[in-house]
């Protein structure tokens, strides 16, 4: 077989995107192939920057390349296009912005707004444009635990009316109810009030391209869930629960809410899993049970996307404004935290990529 493009497309053609199932060739997955004597390079494009599969799919492409005679080296480029969502007939999406996700909780406490505002970071930092809503009206957390509080947002007059400028740290750009109150100052409101905030952050802010815009849900079942699943096409709704009972309960009720909403719940996030005492890190306890997460997702029938273990260092982060994904990088936490974001990232992309 001779060493040229048509024959480097030809041996790529039975290597898949494991999680689509489907050849890269024919998913326009490699580009820009080139020859140079036995120097073969191409291009591999994949649907999220932070595809969890990376480095298996570079290897098996560089098998199936080493299998024709004369191939000296190959080198693999590797970037990413993030897919967008399909739009909706009944919701209007937000021009520039491809994926919305909801992380949401059943009950407040569980650590969701961590949760979110980690997940927001770890995508942020493979590479992806990263946007967060602070839509926790009630108690908006997510300008401390990002780094942002006291920060002054612009507001400009656009064509439309008055646009917000996001707040922007650790690679994420971020709008928040906390920016608009006095730190002290509770928000007294009804539901219609709540609705119109909820719309402002979707519509009039500066997003600008976003591969993916975070909501961080205020907890419960309420009238914020309600007009964010009415008013956009959304990726799919992430839920976090801890492995106690109550409140395994009140996340059941909020992934129903999602289902009944048409909103693709794309799996459970077990938070405060089990503790790290920092003095003795190779051991743990279970003090707010064990396993709830796991037959919570077999009970529902949908997966656990992960378990984040409590360690001081979340809470220490969070606090400073720096999330547990940078500060501790190599902490249990941070890892799990982490490997969450790339599991969603990807589920995202397959959404996006085979709904009809």
């Amino acid at each position: 077989m001779t060493l040229d493009v048509p024959s480097i497309l030809q041996v790529l053609r039975p290597v898949q995107d494991p999680e689509l199932q489907k050849s890269l060739v024919e998913l326009n997955m490699i580009r820009n192939v080139a020859v140079a004597g036995g120097d073969v390079s191409f291009t591999l494009v994949l649907t999220t920057p932070a595809c969890p599969l990376r480095e298996f799919i570079v290897e098996d492409c560089e098998k199936a390349v080493r299998q024709l005679p004369g191939v000296n080296t190959v080198n693999v480029e590797v970037t990413a296009e993030t897919p967008a969502q399909k739009s909706l007939p009944d919701r209007q999406g937000i021009d520039g912005v491809k994926n919305i996700i909801a992380v949401s909780s059943g009950k407040g406490g569980v650590g969701k707004s961590t949760v979110a505002v980690n997940l927001a970071v770890a995508l942020a930092q493979v590479g992806a444009k990263v946007g967060l809503i602070d839509a926790d009206i009630y108690g908006p957390n997510a300008p401390t635990m990002l780094g942002l509080e006291g920060a002054n947002v612009v507001v400009q007059q656009g064509a439309e009316g008055e646009v917000l400028e996001p707040a922007f740290n650790h690679g994420v750009k971020m709008v928040s109810m906390g920016f608009l109150i006095d730190r002290d100052q509770p928000v007294i409101w009804r539901g219609p009030m709540l609705n119109g905030v909820i719309r402002q952050f979707l519509y009039q802010v500066t997003w600008g391209e976003l591969d993916y815009l975070v909501v961080d849900m205020p907890p419960g079942t309420g009238d914020a869930q309600l007009t964010l699943a009415q008013a956009v096409p959304m990726a799919g709704a992430v839920i976090v629960t801890t492995p106690q009972k109550v409140a395994l309960s009140d996340a059941r009720r909020g992934l129903r809410m999602f289902q009944q909403l048409k909103v693709p719940v794309m799996g459970i996030v077990e938070n405060m899993s089990y503790f790290i005492p920092p003095d003795m890190p190779e051991k743990q306890y279970d003090i707010f049970g064990s396993g709830g997460g796991e037959k919570a997702s077999e009970e529902l029938g949908v997966p656990l996307l992960g378990c984040v273990p409590l360690e001081m260092t979340v809470r220490e982060g969070g606090d400073r404004g720096i999330p547990i994904v940078i500060a501790e990088p190599e902490s249990a936490s941070a890892k799990a935290l982490v490997n969450i974001a790339k599991v969603v990232a990807g589920k995202v992309s397959v959404a996006a990529l085979t709904s009809v």
